[in-house]
């Protein structure tokens, strides 16, 4: 070679010499992720070799995100948000889509993107609103104002931008959701020993009860709101919040769609076959005779 090239993209090397088209290609996709070539495959530098066995998949997933192993007490700390939003049953959406999806003749892979493809704003996408509101808080913290006033400031801003209904917290089914308090508390160790700072907690206890406040009776905490917690003391951006649940929530579609189809049945829709949907459309008419109106 004649020489070796790695001042735009540290840690890329390239043949000078090299034919333009070749370059074009090698250049076309361009990634900080992933170095493979013949018998070697590295992840952010780390060889495949030295990772198997030694990193868990949760600390995979951070490699992968953030280009560096997380630190002690963190990867475990990510685990924890993963594993407690991997199902909430076919009354969620998702899952009832996946269970459906499996009794139409399709494989497993098309059950779970049919699942995936609608966990959105409303239904698994809440944590990713909820870290947003977090860090609105902490900015306006930031900028010297009190608890109490930035929490006011951005739960209105929060309003306007998406209505009345707070993402993370409340729940139609589960009066307090059980699984909020736990991942609260492994936060709360987390502080302790010193692997989070806790601010984030303590924002989103603040968000809790200014909502309370307001509507004069408890608006618990649910698990988008817990796992956004997590998701913002750990350093991880907004998107990828949701981009977490959905990794998470994959493992209860995958589980529930296997399930059905190893139990077999043919187009289950929604609800039996017993029942009927209500119809509140015009009542049965007949179609007019030509060249008369209805």
């Amino acid at each position: 070679m004649s020489g070796i090239d790695t001042s735009s993209h540290p840690g890329h090397t390239r043949d000078d010499a090299m034919d333009p088209g070749q370059r074009l290609s090698q250049d076309w996709w361009r990634t900080g992720i992933i170095d493979m070539r013949p018998g070697e495959i590295r992840y952010r530098g780390y060889p495949i070799e030295q990772l198997i066995g030694r990193v868990s998949f949760a600390q995979m997933i951070w490699l992968m995100l953030r280009g560096e192993l997380p630190g002690p007490g963190q990867g475990e700390l990510l685990d924890a948000a993963l594993m407690a939003a991997v199902d909430h049953g076919p009354q969620a959406p998702s899952i009832a889509i996946a269970r459906m999806a499996a009794t139409c003749g399709v494989g497993l892979n098309n059950a779970m993107a049919s699942a995936v493809n609608v966990l959105g704003d409303v239904h698994g996408g809440a944590g990713e609103q909820a870290v947003a509101l977090y860090q609105d808080v902490a900015q306006r913290l930031d900028a010297s104002s009190a608890m109490d006033d930035a929490v006011a400031a951005a739960l209105q801003h929060y309003r306007d931008l998406h209505g009345k209904f707070i993402a993370g917290f409340g729940h139609r089914f589960h009066p307090v959701d059980p699984r909020a308090p736990r991942l609260l508390a492994l936060v709360d160790q987390a502080a302790a020993n010193g692997v989070v700072s806790g601010r984030y907690a303590g924002i989103a206890r603040a968000v809790e009860a200014a909502l309370g406040a307001g509507r004069g009776k408890p608006i618990p905490m649910n698990i988008d709101g817990a796992t956004a917690v997590i998701y913002a003391e750990l350093g991880f951006a907004a998107p990828l919040a949701r981009g977490l649940f959905c990794l998470s929530r994959s493992v209860g579609i995958l589980a529930h769609a296997w399930e059905q189809t190893c139990e077999g049945g043919r187009n289950k829709g929604p609800m039996p076959r017993q029942f009927l949907w209500t119809y509140d459309g015009a009542p049965q008419r007949d179609v007019p005779e030509p060249g008369r109106q209805a």
